[in-house]
């Protein structure tokens, strides 16, 4: 009987003290999320989207959101807030939403390839292809995901189902290249 007994205080000891030593030692990365839109720029429109990404990030945990911002559907203006965010090397992760379709002023992804080092086409490639089985929409999609300066950038589509549906595929790999690439740090 005694000997159960410590067997069970040992192992309750060692499941807190492993727990502990995890959440101690697990990575907490800094999160910023962008929402391009011109509308939602002017106030006259709520950031829906932005809101998804913030509560998805927040359930996965080992997230802390640092920035958000609107910006208008303008090149230079996305490019000039990633740019600005990733170099200063405190966010390691920028979640983009809008900006991503086939519309006239949808400029994300080229404002996202004027500034990465490097393009990480599989996470991309792997939210349209999982997509593709709730929507044939999901081939439209231009989103971008990318490095610059020891950042990872990933664009979302601009609705909150979009959101919600590419970045449940998104995270699967998130938090692996985020400790890949941390430590890049070179603007």
């Amino acid at each position: 009987m005694f000997r159960n007994r410590a067997r069970d205080i040992w192992e309750l000891f060692l499941d807190i003290y492993v727990s502990d030593f995890e959440l101690r030692g697990r990575q907490i990365f800094k999160l910023a999320i962008l929402t391009i839109s011109d509308t939602g720029s002017k106030g006259e429109r709520e950031d829906t989207s932005g809101d998804a990404i913030s509560k998805i990030m927040a359930d996965a945990g080992g997230f802390e959101e640092v920035a958000r911002e609107i910006v208008a559907d303008e090149t230079g203006l996305i490019a000039g807030r990633l740019t600005e965010w990733c170099d200063t090397g405190d966010i390691d992760l920028v979640v983009t939403t809008g900006g991503t379709g086939l519309g006239p002023r949808d400029v994300t992804p080229e404002a996202t390839r004027q500034v990465i080092d490097l393009e990480v086409p599989g996470i991309a490639e792997a939210m349209r292809m999982e997509t593709l089985k709730i929507t044939p929409f999901a081939m439209l999609s231009r989103s971008v995901v990318g490095v610059r300066n020891g950042c990872l950038i990933v664009n979302l589509p601009g609705s909150p189902k979009g959101v919600t549906e590419t970045l449940e595929v998104a995270l699967r790999g998130i938090s692996h290249a985020l400790e890949m690439v941390k430590g890049w740090r070179t603007h």
